[in-house]
């Protein structure tokens, strides 16, 4: 595992709208492109700054990546339209002028239920159907992807948690930030999910690195709850048809039990 130094971040936020890359952002297939999961993760945080008030939390995320984001300046727009339960945020990320990136957030207030009484006789949460993150110990490692100093090796601490990463098809994994997605901002449970969602299709690859690229054009998160604890569980299975299109699906754990699902449609040629 790469040394990381006190002031390590993925994003340093140089004004309102200014956030610049380190190479902590770097992903697999090209030293100058972003991995997914770190402006998947810097978008969630931006869109649960964009809400004044207490009691926001983010419920929906869908991410649209237009082209590989660089590890380089970004400038972000974004518009809220918030009501008295519910608000929308749609967010652009911009390199040179260029949409890189686009985000439709749905944030949603919450306020405290008092369940009846037969509900408090059920689990309130589905039963770990994962082993627990301190039971596990082999860091995810993917064929063909470079150990570099990165988000995927560096930036993120994995344990697998089923299936085989050396061998294609499903398989799960805990992931957990090893350093804050923005300098001098915690990060906030739907950042870590987030930025962890993006790994379901490079943890349930299906095709060699060797030969084929499989990025995601797309994130979408759907949390039921916010999760509890550092590490988020990604149970994911991917499926690619002989046209080159695909999709992955994940379910989205915590020490707690599943708190929600992440789905990727993936974009597959030859190298």
């Amino acid at each position: 595992m790469h040394e990381l130094a006190a002031t390590d971040a993925v994003f340093v936020r140089e004004d309102a709208n200014t956030w610049r890359a380190s190479e902590l952002a770097r992903g697999p297939w090209d030293p100058r492109a972003q991995h997914g999961g770190a402006p998947c993760g810097l978008l969630a945080h931006i869109a649960e700054s964009a809400v004044e008030g207490e009691g926001w939390q983010l419920a929906r995320l869908t991410v649209e990546l237009i082209r590989p984001v660089p590890v380089d300046l970004l400038l972000s727009a974004v518009a809220t339209e918030a009501g008295r339960t519910t608000a929308r945020v749609e967010i652009s990320l911009l390199a040179q002028g260029k949409p890189v990136a686009k985000a439709h957030a749905l944030l949603v207030r919450t306020q405290p239920v008092v369940p009846p009484e037969e509900a408090l006789q059920r689990p309130l949460a589905p039963a770990l159907s994962m082993p627990a993150p301190s039971d596990c110990t082999a860091p995810l490692r993917i064929p063909g992807l470079p150990d570099v100093r990165s988000f995927y090796y560096t930036a993120t601490e994995s344990r697998v948690a089923a299936g085989d990463a050396a061998a294609p098809g499903p398989a799960a994994a805990w992931f957990r930030l090893r350093v804050p997605l923005v300098a001098g901002a915690a990060n906030s449970p739907a950042m870590r999910a987030a930025a962890a969602a993006d790994f379901g299709n490079g943890l349930s690859w299906v095709l060699p690195v060797e030969h084929f690229n499989f990025a995601n054009a797309d994130l979408s998160l759907q949390l039921a709850r916010q999760p509890v604890g550092d590490w988020i569980g990604l149970d994911a299975v991917t499926t690619v048809a002989p046209d080159g299109s695909g999709c992955t699906f994940s379910q989205l754990h915590d020490e707690r039990g599943r708190f929600g699902f992440a789905t990727q449609t993936l974009l597959v040629f030859a190298r």
